[in-house]
């Protein structure tokens, strides 16, 4: 993909000092990480601050990507989804619960571009049942573990996992992604 290896062209300058490449990077991927930020933390101050956060620590640490482990996408995503939950976990910011309006509202703000890649997403995840949802949720924007997830639901370790397995099963298969050991 031609975006993909112009992310890594920028990826690199930006290891070399290259501050119009990381202003490049920023305009490509602010919006995704924002978006992700707000689904997790649930306060915008918070997602902007650590927005900010992330860049400073990609301009610090652009010599470390390594393209053979993925994209730059998804190093960026990565990167913004752990911080992300190491907030949610610390101790200045309390655990919420769900609020489906308020993660319809962020996910509508934070889709300006309408992507097919965004409404693919989307289109898959509404074909989850409720349950799968829940679950596949509670583990990827909260960081919960499956035993925190059985605790809070109110169910056995043993089905989170079977829903998460039937949840990840099901999104592979309608977007079309490779399992895991699968060659794309």
């Amino acid at each position: 993909m031609a975006d993909d290896h112009d992310d890594v062209l920028l990826v690199r300058a930006v290891a070399g000092g290259d501050r119009d490449a990381l202003a490049r990077l920023y305009d490509r991927y602010a919006s995704v990480l924002l978006a992700l930020a707000l689904r997790i933390l649930r306060d915008r101050r918070e997602a902007e601050d650590l927005l900010h956060d992330v860049f400073l620590e990609v301009w610090r640490s652009a010599k470390d990507y390594d393209l053979t482990r993925g994209r730059v996408r998804t190093w960026l995503i990565i990167r913004m989804r752990s911080r992300a939950l190491d907030v949610t976990k610390s101790a200045r910011v309390s655990r919420r619960s769900g609020d489906a309006e308020v993660i319809e509202r962020v996910a509508a703000e934070s889709d300006v571009a309408g992507s097919p890649d965004r409404q693919r997403v989307r289109a898959a995840l509404a074909e989850l049942g409720d349950d799968q949802r829940q679950v596949l949720e509670l583990a990827y924007f909260e960081g919960q573990s499956c035993s925190e997830i059985a605790e809070r639901v109110g169910i056995p370790v043993g089905t989170v996992k079977s829903r998460l397995a039937a949840a990840l099963g099901k999104l592979r298969q309608t977007l079309g992604a490779p399992r895991p050991g699968e060659v794309s």
